[in-house]
Order: structure tokens, then C-alpha cells, then sequence
């Protein structure tokens, strides 16, 4: 049971998610997953997602349709969801074939695919792209774009046991990106207000002491920010810092559906001037962030206190003052 799991991790991480580079346009995804072998999970299963919003998970039996939706999810997709399940789970016993059973009677095989159309504008379509991975590894990918065909094998096996069958990973690709777009054309209408919604990025820059170098850390986090697709750069002294210099930068998904991400700088005691942009969707201008003077914040947040302490004295006075007039008007 731990080994299944451990494979599926890992092509989890192989075969990520992708969508439009430019972050104009929109992307369906299909992640299926096969499994031969004796095992209480779906022998196959797939989850589609429009963008990044997951709008339906197939389990060997049903479709079910996630997240806002209507009753029309299950009836206008249904004959292209049979089509695409049965398509899916020929290509993996196919696929099984080729790369040949384990030996052991006892031992699961899972095998992965990642399909990704894209939809660049309403009147292009955008690539094909097809990933494959069997225990543990990517196998081979495809891509379909402006009618040429891009093929990689990736996995350290002899080319003549794939590439036989390349011209109908080719047919295949043609026709199914025909049905991969009317559904995300479908989709796209029936989740509009979801897929074409747009937070704006808060953003805080700070910077702390580094007790192990000597010097200090300063980091711009951007987050609560949708669409997923943002632009974070660090400046010095109006230039962009190299990317070898900065740590994180990945983007990682809050609870809420929007997302952040994180830049970081290790720096020393210098005299440069650090600042953070981000671009984003949301925002009509470059938003940039300048990072405060350490002393400067400690001067203010000092004279801040002093005047609070300041105010608080003259309070008191003012009630003695008043009590003891009280007191003398009482004795009268």
C-alpha cells in the first residue's frame, strides 16, 4: 500500500499542472491515473480541472461534477466523458502492454497521464500537450501545436518500443483536441464568474536579522492574489536582483482558492536600496513596495510610544485635577 502511494507521489510531481504561459488565455486538464493490480483504490480515475479550479473527478463508474455546478454538467458532457474515459483507459492497458507486467504476482503497477489543452483566445486554439509516466517515471510526452507534432521519450528505454506507435499518439492527439476544447469552451461559460474573477495581491516587504550570517533577510510576500499567474521582482537600487541571489519563488495555494508567493534576499549591512514589484491581473499599474529604513521604523515606533506615554500623564492629570475640584465644591 505504501509503495502505491509512493508512486503516485511522485508522478504527481513529474507530471504537474501547466496552463497558459502569458496568463491571458485558459487551460482544461485531465490527470488520470491507472492502476493494474489488486488494490481497494478506482482501477481508474481522473480528475478534469478548468484552469485551476477542479470541476469533475471520474471513478472507474461515475463522473462527478465538483464545485458550482448545475445539472446540465452531467448531461451536455456526458457522451465526450464516456468517449475520453474509454479513449484514457484503452491507452493505459496499451500502454501496460508495452512496458511489459512485473514479475511478481503480488506487485501494483500505476501508471499516469497528463492531458493539457489550451485556449490562448476565442478564435485559436493553443497546444496539445500529453505526459506519460509509469512507476515512478516519466515516460514520454507529446505536443500538438500549430499542426506539427513535438515527441520526447524521457525514460532510459529503447526508442523502438514507443515510437512504433507514435503515428497513432498522433491521430489520437488530433481528434481528442477537438473534444478537449468544446468541453473547455463549455466550461468556460458554465464557470465564468469562478475562472474570470480577480483578487489583488497584498503585499508586504520586511526584514529580519540573520543570526547565522551576520547580516539580514529581506523578503517580499505577495498573497490572497487570483488568478494564479503574478510577477514578483526584487529590486537594489533600481535594478532587478539575479534570479541566483533570491530563494523561493514558488507559488503555493491559500485556503481560500487565491494564492502567494514569496521572494527572499539574503543581504549585509550595505547602503543599497531594496524594493518589491508585483504585476498582476488585478492591478491597473505595477505595484512597487519600497523596503523600510530599520532605523528609521525604530525612531518613529519610539516617539510613537513616547507621545502615547505623553498623552496618558495629561489624562491623568487632568482626572486628579478634576476629582480634587469635586472634592473642594462637595466640601462648600
Amino acid at each position: 500500500m505504501l509503495g502505491i502511494w509512493i508512486d503516485i507521489l511522485v508522478l504527481l510531481v513529474l507530471l504537474p499542472p501547466t496552463s497558459s504561459s502569458n496568463g491571458s488565455g485558459h487551460s482544461l486538464w485531465l490527470f488520470s491515473t491507472y492502476i493494474h493490480g489488486k488494490t481497494q483504490f478506482p482501477e481508474f480515475s481522473y480528475t478534469t480541472t478548468l484552469d485551476d479550479i477542479t470541476v469533475g473527478y471520474y471513478d472507474s463508474k461515475t463522473y462527478i461534477p465538483r464545485g458550482n455546478t448545475t445539472n446540465e454538467d452531467d448531461v451536455v458532457n456526458s457522451h465526450d466523458i464516456k468517449g475520453i474515459s474509454a479513449y484514457m483507459f484503452n491507452s493505459f492497458l496499451r500502454r501496460a502492454a508495452l512496458l511489459g507486467r512485473d514479475s511478481q504476482n503480488d506487485s501494483l503497477d500505476v501508471y499516469q497521464t497528463l492531458v493539457v489543452c489550451e485556449l490562448p483566445d476565442v478564435n485559436n486554439s493553443g497546444k496539445m500537450l500529453s505526459k506519460d509516466a509509469a512507476r515512478g517515471c516519466t515516460t514520454d510526452e507529446i505536443c500538438y501545436f500549430n499542426n506539427k507534432f513535438t515527441y520526447k521519450v524521457i525514460l532510459n528505454i529503447s526508442q523502438d518500443v514507443l515510437k512504433p506507435h507514435l503515428e497513432e499518439f498522433k491521430l489520437d492527439m488530433k481528434s481528442y483536441q477537438l473534444v478537449c476544447i468544446s468541453t473547455l469552451e463549455y466550461y468556460l461559460k458554465k464557470r465564468q464568474n469562478e475562472v474570470n474573477r480577480k483578487a489583488a495581491p497584498k503585499i508586504r516587504f520586511i526584514q529580519k536579522a540573520n543570526s547565522d550570517s551576520g547580516g539580514s533577510r529581506v523578503s517580499c510576500l505577495a498573497t490572497g492574489f487570483y488568478p494564479r499567474h503574478i510577477n514578483l521582482t526584487l529590486f537594489r537600487d533600481g535594478q532587478p536582483v539575479s534570479d541566483h541571489e533570491i530563494t523561493g519563488g514558488d507559488l503555493l495555494p491559500n485556503g481560500d482558492g487565491t494564492y502567494q508567493m514569496r521572494k527572499s534576499l539574503e543581504i549585509s549591512a550595505d547602503k543599497h536600496k531594496y524594493s518589491c514589484s508585483a504585476t498582476h491581473l488585478s492591478l491597473d499599474n505595477k505595484l512597487i513596495i519600497e523596503l523600510e529604513d530599520e532605523p528609521s521604523r525604530l525612531h518613529i515606533e519610539v516617539a510613537v510610544a513616547v507621545l502615547m506615554l505623553v498623552i496618558c500623564v495629561i489624562c491623568v492629570i487632568v482626572a486628579v485635577i478634576r476629582i480634587r475640584r469635586s472634592r473642594g465644591n462637595n466640601m462648600i
